[in-house]
């Protein structure tokens, strides 16, 4: 059987399964063997025939490895890339959704979130059902429920765009992650338009070099046909590498500098940002909560992808000025109280997602002049993650905080003092008075918040939207914004001890 022939297969009523996961597999599934961030599934594919795979799906390079492994009642189909081949069979089966949506795409170090809930609010002010994929959530159009992954495999993309297609959904974005990139989770997608934020370190642990990490986000770019479009931060180092790997048109975004798509920032506090957004000749003055000039140019990139996708700057901005919270970036913190009960004046209390540390530089810089008082951060470094960023965020962190509180974050199966001797290798001067170490986390927050005066900002970073807490292999129930409130409520009623 030819791979074509079993894409027919996977079209029809009587497709089988398609399983990725050999551990899944039953009679008569199609076995799709791919190569994963911990696991190969080319090793698994003697498990996924014992539990009776009737196709099994195989990339060339490993024919002579695995042709003499595949049983009679077996058919082994070769291909270029079977991560490519698991996303086309995935659609297949699907009754290929992808066709059905305008798909829109962000990728980036940072901003993706903020940009995708961005574009989905300016969709729904239009009128439109938009599905969303992405760090925080899954919205189908029907139902939502928190993410698994930034981008979830293949499989449930497909079976998301099913269910978004299924509640009269015309419009999808998705957060791309480089991994999902670098793994081609997203082939079969056809983009009407896509949107590249920023490159800083991350993920080194995963892509080993600066240029492997910007040649996976590249490939969301040099994948769209050429009637798409790519929407494109011209303040970005990275950007011109992009543009020049892709074919399609370009739409250029920046702050205070001439592009397509331009912004002034007219005023900032901490209640908000008013700033002016430019296009054709068009501009249209807004208001929003969310603080910084990188969220300014978060704006602009949800906007043209908005633009791109047939929407006029009027529908935007009131899309833009709708949104008022994106759940854990720079999310402020407010006491559930009475007010008869509030007994005592509090700090300025913020959680956000910023774990690198250009995106740490990015909130405390934009937090910096609106602080009357000391600037307090909390953080921390994930374990089994990228370790150069744990002494840069270090540095960020002693340059413009005046606290700051250095506590565990994800620490997975690395020893917590150990990360945090790595993070403290980055002070300047571990040993100043405005340096503390707290490895209990619910305690760090606490005593963030019991030292904080009435003027001062603290701001918890690292984990934003996420409830749990990862030790070992295991996830535990822990939530920044829970102990953060209850931390809040104590103090504001008058508690003399959390």
């Amino acid at each position: 059987m030819t791979f074509d022939e079993l894409l027919a297969l996977a079209s029809s009523g009587d497709c089988p399964d398609i399983c990725v996961d050999s551990r899944l597999v039953k009679g008569g599934d199609i076995f799709v063997a791919i190569k994963g961030t911990v696991y190969d599934g080319h090793d698994f594919i003697d498990q996924a025939i014992t539990n009776g795979a009737r196709y099994i799906v195989c990339q060339k390079d490993r024919r002579q490895e695995t042709g003499d492994r595949i049983q009679k009642e077996c058919e082994i189909i070769f291909v270029e890339d079977s991560t490519e081949a698991s996303a086309l069979l995935a659609q297949a089966k699907a009754g290929n959704p992808a066709s059905q949506l305008v798909n829109l795409a962000v990728t980036g170090t940072n901003g993706k979130t903020t940009v995708a809930y961005l574009v989905r609010s300016c969709i729904l002010a239009a009128g439109q059902k938009c599905g969303l994929i992405g760090t925080v959530e899954y919205d189908t159009g029907s139902a939502v429920c928190q993410s698994s992954l930034t981008t979830p495999d293949c499989l449930e993309i497909a079976r998301i765009q099913q269910q978004m297609v299924e509640a009269g959904c015309k419009y999808m974005v998705i957060e791309a992650s480089s991994h999902a990139l670098s793994q081609n989770r997203l082939a079969g997608i056809n983009f009407k338009a896509a949107a590249f934020t920023n490159l800083t370190g991350d993920h080194l642990d995963y892509h080993k070099t600066k240029e492997d990490y910007l040649d996976s986000k590249t490939k969301l770019f040099s994948a769209l046909s050429p009637d798409a479009i790519a929407v494109l931060n011209k303040q970005s180092p990275q950007a011109e590498y992009i543009a020049r790997k892709t074919k399609t048109k370009i739409l250029w975004y920046a702050i205070d500098e001439p592009a397509d798509i331009n912004a002034h920032i007219e005023s900032m506090d901490i209640n908000g940002t008013v700033f002016v957004i430019e296009y054709r000749g068009k501009n249209h003055r807004l208001t929003t909560p969310l603080l910084g000039q990188y969220n300014v140019g978060n704006h602009l990139a949800a906007a043209g992808l908005c633009l791109a996708a047939g929407f006029d700057l009027e529908t935007i901005a009131a899309g833009f000025s709708a949104l008022k919270i994106i759940p854990g970036r720079l999310e402020k913190i407010s006491p559930h109280l009475p007010s008869k009960e509030n007994s005592g004046a509090s700090p300025t209390l913020l959680i956000d997602y910023a774990h690198t540390d250009d995106a740490l530089k990015n909130v405390l810089a934009a937090l910096k002049p609106l602080c009357k008082g000391n600037l307090i951060v909390v953080f921390g470094c994930g374990g089994d993650r990228d370790r150069t960023k744990r002494p840069r965020m270090a540095k960020v962190a002693e340059d413009l905080a005046d606290i700051v509180i250095v506590t565990s974050d994800n620490p997975r199966t690395e020893k917590p003092e150990d990360i945090i001797n790595e993070i403290l290798f980055g002070f300047e001067k571990p040993n100043s008075e405005g340096i503390i170490v707290e490895a209990d986390r619910k305690k760090a927050i606490e005593l963030a918040i019991k030292t904080a005066d009435k003027d001062d900002l603290v701001l918890i970073a690292g984990k934003g939207h996420e409830n749990y807490q990862i030790i070992g292999t295991q996830k535990y129930h822990f939530s920044d914004k829970e102990v953060a409130t209850k931390c809040l409520e104590k103090r504001m009623c008058g508690a003399k001890q959390l």
